[in-house]
């Protein structure tokens, strides 16, 4: 009977242990290529097989594309690369003439922060098809630690309403900070303080992101600060 018992105890353990939830680990991955346009790829993916690692890198993957802009259709990131070169290589053809500078495409990821219960990754995107200048932005991509969904700003703060109060408390202390002479108004172009699309997770707190044009001029470029959590927490549904 203790035979039985000691057995019993044993294979509880064990199953315990392999049941136990493993946090997905991240590799970085290069792309280099022969392209004709300047493309470079710098971006984390999670390491692994299973169902987590595959749900992340799908939408890591996902929303870079989207952000490239291109074909949503793509399932790839290679498929989007081979695409906007071969978008450059058709206008050499067409204006061979041109003396615009080489098309570029640069994207790079970065984990700012990793829990049992979130993963928040950065996605830069730099795109130069011509013109005065590219264009670049910023999103922050949140995710559930556990199956790797993507999370909406619904899913990790309560009361929204309350977290923009606070957040705009940050935000004119962000303002004043930069000595710039700007007022809000000047960066919301006459209409009422909001949030902005890209929140996320950081190291020192939650990340509060506006992309270029979303606020305020060119010129201005990214609006980014952060909300100490000790001053967040009680609006957060996960840390």
């Amino acid at each position: 009977m203790k035979k039985s018992l000691l057995a019993i105890q044993i294979l509880m353990l064990l199953f315990s242990c392999s049941s136990e939830f493993k946090p997905a680990t991240f590799e970085t991955v290069e792309i280099n290529e022969n392209f004709d346009a300047d493309i470079t790829v710098i971006y984390e993916r999670a390491k692994g097989n299973d169902d987590l690692s595959q749900a992340i890198n799908k939408n890591i993957e996902q929303a870079m594309i989207y952000e490239v802009g291109r074909d949503s259709t793509y399932t790839d990131v290679m498929s989007i690369l081979n695409s906007f070169n071969q978008e450059y290589v058709d206008f050499k053809k067409d204006f061979p003439d041109a003396s615009e500078p080489k098309w570029e495409l640069q994207i790079e990821t970065e984990k700012t922060y990793q829990s049992e219960d979130i993963i928040t990754i950065a996605i830069s995107i730099y795109q130069f098809e011509g013109g005065a200048h590219g264009n670049d932005q910023i999103r922050l991509l949140n995710l559930n630690a556990k199956n790797g969904a993507i999370l909406r700003h619904e899913d990790f703060i309560g009361n929204i309403e309350g977290f923009e109060t606070l957040a705009k408390t940050y935000f004119l202390e962000n303002l004043e900070n930069q000595k710039e002479n700007l007022t809000m108004e000047d960066y919301f172009f006459g209409k009422p303080f909001h949030l902005p699309e890209n929140i996320g997770y950081g190291d020192e707190g939650i990340i509060l992101l506006y992309n270029v044009y979303e606020v305020a001029s060119y010129a201005q470029g990214y609006t980014e600060f952060a909300i100490p959590y000790d001053k967040a927490e009680s609006f957060l549904k996960m840390n």
